[in-house]
């Protein structure tokens, strides 16, 4: 599956990971932050918290783990991050996902 042109012209976000490990393409506004993650390599996300978190696997594998519960999710799958809950993962290449996040500063765009 590949994301449509029109999303791929979205900024990109300056993320704490190498843009050949995942690629960003994310819409802001003053309520929230809406980001489509495309993830080239596999990538372990360390242990981490923010505020609230939502999102959906478009494709792919993650395996979740988020306060101390582990799940394996694909395709349809929707996670939701409570605000403060920690949270990591292991992200299969190929993954793609939208996340929603409560902060919309949680990254800054690129540029």
């Amino acid at each position: 599956m590949q994301l449509p042109d029109f999303i791929r012209k979205f900024p990109a976000l300056d993320v704490p990971f190498p843009e050949d490990v995942v690629r960003s393409y994310a819409v802001r506004s003053d309520a929230g932050l809406v980001v489509f993650f495309d993830f080239v390599k596999d990538m372990v996300l360390p242990p981490h918290s923010h505020l609230a978190q939502w999102g959906t696997v478009l494709s792919g594998e993650i395996e979740f783990t988020i306060a101390g519960e582990t799940r394996t999710m694909g395709p349809g799958a929707i996670y939701d991050i409570p605000s403060g809950a920690e949270h990591s993962a292991i992200i299969k290449a190929g993954t793609k996902v939208i996340d929603v996040f409560e902060e919309p500063d949680r990254y800054p765009v690129k540029g």
